[in-house]
């Protein structure tokens, strides 16, 4: 007996040490990243002379202020901690951590040079795309914030739906019907009254964008609250319904038009606009990308600091003690979903008002589902999913530089199709939900319809 309890003990302790946490597989998947670097450069043929340049304004490289890094030894540094980084998670998950420092201290410094190496990521990856040559930085910068506008704002959209118990996977949709009917309107007013200003006509259009933002959303909290359709279900009914709707009109009446690509102008603030690198990208832009902020800041006010917010939240996590305490629920839920779907609206019309000057079939590209990974990397709080808007938009401006850049990356020498830089965006929201963010735990009742006992 005391042979099979000593087994039995001995078993569990093996399944124990071989539990593989989050942070052993993002270890694995560096140590395998950082062998592959050491290998490739040492087959290419390791050039301490190859020099990558960071601009940090326009200009030529001699007249800017610049960064200057060899490309090969900091990849090569940045891969010997990537390699490190995974040889503690092969320790951890061997059980052979005690000789080296106690379990709690080597957590800590494992978790350390984790975050180290996750900060070395991205610029590794400008580096390595760039190496002989140059890039812009500001300019990246200022593309991520531009490509999170619709990002961000379509994430408050989902907040505040979410927020008061209400799934909202029909963002997509919203916007999608936002940026048609923003731009009919635009072209509409500039066929019929062609004298009317046209930063006006500009206006009304995005006036059009929202009101058919929240005209959407009345249909999902129709469906979803009064009639308790399944809420995914309603959603997803608004996206095809969006999708076939917008086509039609496109197709119909859109097509016929002489189409311009006329978009909401640009305001400069003042002194800021003059502000060395950081001005130009921040403070001389458009209003919707303005908006953005005074959105994300009234979110995080009116949520967490007003007595609407906190009746908000709480329908959203105990619905039957709101309404025990005079709540009238379902009617502050039809009011959140009204007001999310104008937000989305507004993103609407930064695609086809602010962004390009024209409409498209399935112009948004899923960026209502993007928005939605990056309200649940931000765990469902105003300036957490505007931090995850920014990773996905500059992924997506990642994609579109390395495709400027020749498709590839030239410090190690190789090519990457370009459709797999079209892919960038859509891989890193998976990395991020499936292994990067942990368990997202939403409003306890969303997706609940509430029935009053």
């Amino acid at each position: 007996m005391a042979t099979q309890a000593t087994t039995i003990t001995g078993a569990a302790q093996t399944a124990r040490r071989i539990h593989i946490t989050r942070m052993d597989a993002i270890g694995i998947v560096l140590l395998l990243l950082g062998l592959f670097v050491i290998f490739r450069i040492l087959n290419i043929g390791y050039d301490g002379d190859l020099k990558s340049i960071l601009t940090l304004e326009p200009g030529s490289a001699e007249n800017v202020a610049k960064i200057t890094v060899p490309a090969h030894p900091f990849l090569m540094v940045m891969s010997v901690l990537f390699v490190l980084s995974g040889a503690m998670s092969v320790l951890r998950l061997t059980g052979r951590t005690e000789s080296i420092a106690p379990e709690r201290t080597f957590q800590r410094w494992m978790l350390a040079l984790l975050i180290v190496c996750g900060l070395l990521v991205i610029p590794g990856i400008m580096i390595a795309a760039v190496a002989g040559g140059r890039t812009n930085i500001t300019t990246m910068f200022s593309e991520s914030l531009r490509l999170a506008t619709p990002l961000a704002i379509g994430a408050m959209a989902g907040l505040w739906c979410e927020r008061a118990g209400v799934v909202n996977i029909a963002i997509e949709g919203m916007m999608l019907f936002a940026a048609c009917m923003g731009f009919t309107m635009l072209f509409y007013m500039q066929r019929d009254y062609p004298d009317m200003d046209l930063n006006l006509a500009l206006f009304l259009g995005v006036v059009v964008a929202v009101l058919c933002g929240g005209l959407a959303a009345l249909l999902h909290a129709w469906l979803s609250i009064t009639f308790k359709t399944d809420q995914i279900v309603s959603g997803t009914v608004i996206n095809i319904l969006a999708v076939g709707v917008t086509s039609f009109v496109r197709r119909e009446y859109l097509l016929s038009t002489e189409a311009g690509t006329v978009t909401l102008p640009n305001v400069e603030i003042p002194l800021l606009a003059d502000i060395p690198i950081i001005g130009e990208p921040l403070f001389n832009n458009k209003p919707i990308f303005y908006l953005m902020f005074v959105i994300i800041i009234a979110s995080h006010v009116i949520l967490f600091h007003t007595r609407w917010g906190l009746r908000t939240r709480s329908i959203g996590e105990h619905p039957h003690a709101a309404d025990t305490l005079g709540i009238n629920v379902n009617r502050m839920r039809w009011i959140n979903v009204f007001a999310a779907g104008l937000i989305a609206g507004l993103a609407g019309a930064w695609f086809s008002l602010e962004a390009t000057g024209r409409f498209t079939d399935n112009m948004t590209r899923g960026s209502g589902f993007i928005a939605l990974a990056s309200l649940i990397f931000g765990k469902w709080t105003p300036f957490g999913a505007f931090t995850g808007a920014l990773l996905f938009g500059f992924s997506d401006a990642l994609g579109v530089r390395l495709q400027s850049e020749g498709g590839g990356f030239q410090a190690l020498d190789i090519d990457v199709p370009v459709q797999f830089l079209q892919m960038v965006p859509y891989l890193v929201t998976i990395i991020v939900l499936a292994g990067l963010i942990g368990r997202a735990q939403g409003p306890k009742a969303v997706g609940k319809p509430y029935e009053k006992e």
